[in-house]
């Protein structure tokens, strides 16, 4: 079986999962008046569970567009070596780090360093460009997130905010 339908088989049993905590026990404990709302807590998680399901059986059941040629969906495990596997883990360690330094740094400063260090592993070699799209990314995640969503996220590190 081809690496989309496992992966499409893992999704659907998380979906599965998801699913019933969604549909069976979000909404026990929930108090009467919210009982006689339209939407619930659990409406959102509900829709994704019916999404998840659907796409990944539409995969499972190869339903949609087959590829022209050969499957290019398998891992070829005699050429395992010319896989980027470097660059899968070093975006992985600049992950837990990013959740490391997020407090200590703030939210701009290791948002910014995630995003140029993350686009150097990637191949980007155009420094000036890495530097500006970082710059502009970060400033306007953490300007919609605390000033259009409300929700405070430190910009500057601890050091500089007496914290």
């Amino acid at each position: 079986m081809a690496i989309d339908r496992w992966v499409a088989f893992v999704i659907l049993l998380l979906c599965l999962a998801y699913g019933y905590g969604a549909f069976f026990t979000m909404d026990e404990l929930l108090p009467p008046i919210m009982q006689r709302r339209p939407i619930w807590p659990s409406t959102f998680p509900k829709v994704l569970v019916v999404g998840g399901i659907f796409f990944s059986l539409i995969i499972l059941l190869g339903l949609e567009k087959a590829p022209a040629k050969e499957d290019g969906g398998d891992i070829n495990l005699s050429r395992l070596g010319d896989y980027n596997f470097g660059q899968a883990f070093l975006l992985l360690g600049l992950m837990v780090a990013y959740a490391v330094l997020l407090r200590p740094l703030g939210f701009l400063a290791s948002t910014f360093l995630f995003l140029a260090v993350g686009s150097f592993v990637l191949g980007e070699r155009r420094y000036w460009l890495m530097v500006l799209v970082s710059a502009i990314a970060a400033g306007f995640v953490w300007y919609l997130v605390d000033s259009v969503l409300g929700i405070f996220l430190r910009p500057l590190p601890m050091f500089m905010v007496g914290g």
